[in-house]
Formats: structure tokens, sequence, C-alpha cells
């Protein structure tokens, strides 16, 4: 597959600056990288973005991740490997992400356990993660930006 944006980096100077304070957001948001690692991978996963599902792993091992948890974030309902913190952030992830055909979105439910486990200065972080996440994503498949390529 080939980037169908010969430059992608020079282009819209004031967006890539827009989008460095939004990741300062996130990362300020007190949300323990390997949570937002995993955000990003699940939400990635279910838009079918290879480049952001190959940057988050890459992010996940970064921040110290294993490769148990990474290989089986897609199935972290049945898989013994996480939190219930971690729990929580991917339910969100996935209710605010999973919008199309009448799913039922972030429900009551899944609410209260993200404000049971995080403080709403990182419920503020994980939600702009996930929707920045969910905007990249639309970008990656749009230009069609190939896996281990990276956005500068």
């Amino acid at each position: 597959m080939e980037n169908r944006l010969k430059d992608k980096n020079g282009a819209h100077p004031d967006v890539w600056t827009a989008v460095r304070h939004l990741h300062q957001a996130i990362a300020s948001g007190g949300v323990d990288p390997k949570i937002l690692a995993l955000v990003h991978l699940r939400v990635s996963q279910i838009n079918g973005c290879s480049a952001c599902v190959f940057a988050a792993v890459a992010a996940g091992k970064k921040a110290g991740d294993t490769d148990e948890r990474l290989h089986t974030v897609a199935a972290w309902r049945e898989a013994p490997f996480y939190t219930d913190g971690e729990r929580a952030a991917l339910a969100l992830a996935e209710g605010a992400t999973r919008l199309q055909d009448g799913a039922p979105g972030v429900t009551d439910e899944i609410w209260d356990e993200v404000s049971a486990q995080f403080t709403e200065q990182q419920i503020g972080a994980l939600n702009l993660e996930i929707a920045l996440t969910n905007f990249f994503n639309r970008i990656n498949r749009t230009v069609k930006e190939p896996a281990g390529k990276t956005w500068g």
C-alpha cells in the first residue's frame, strides 16, 4: 500500500501544532502510558488502521508493556492480563468508537466503572485519546498510510 499524500508532514503546519498540543494534553492527564497505548491499539483494531495498530504496539512496548497483553487486547474481556482500570478504559474506548449500526455507545454502566477507576482529569485524557485515535484512524484509512510509516 502506498500513501496517497506526497507531502503529509510539510502540509498544514498549524494542524500539526494543534495535534502536538492535543498529545501534550493527553500526556498531562495522569493516565498510565500503558493504558493509553492499549486504548489506542484497541480503537485502531476496531477501525482497521494498520498504521495506528503498528504505532500503538510500539508505544506499548516503549512504555514497558508485554507481548501477551498487546497480543490479546482484541480479546481483553476473556484474557486474564488486564486490571480493572484497564478493562474500564478499554470498555470506554470500544463504546465511544462503536457508534454505528445502533451500537449502545458508552452506557451508564461503562461510565460508572470508568468514573470509579479514574479521576475526571484522567477521564478527559482518555476521551481525548479515544477521539484523537479515531481521528487518525480515519485519516490513515483515507490516505492509505501503511503500517511502519509514521506521521512526523
